[in-house]
């Protein structure tokens, strides 16, 4: 148990010091849309709004 503790309090300092949360509301319908497609792809909703960020800053760089 001391070790799942000990981990726990790990999770939450290095999410205090290397993540910024994003909040994202979007309607329930647009949700479950980009659930299945994310699901269709392998990701999850999380992974394929991260690669959807990516993919359109990546295309977006003004060289």
């Amino acid at each position: 148990m001391a070790v799942n503790l000990k981990k726990q309090k790990y999770d939450m300092e290095y999410a205090k010091t290397h993540l910024k949360r994003i909040p994202l509301d979007v309607q329930i319908n647009k949700y479950e849309e980009i659930k299945k497609h994310a699901e269709s792809k392998g990701e999850s909703v999380n992974g394929f709004v991260k690669r959807a960020i990516d993919e359109t800053m990546k295309r977006d760089k003004i060289e």
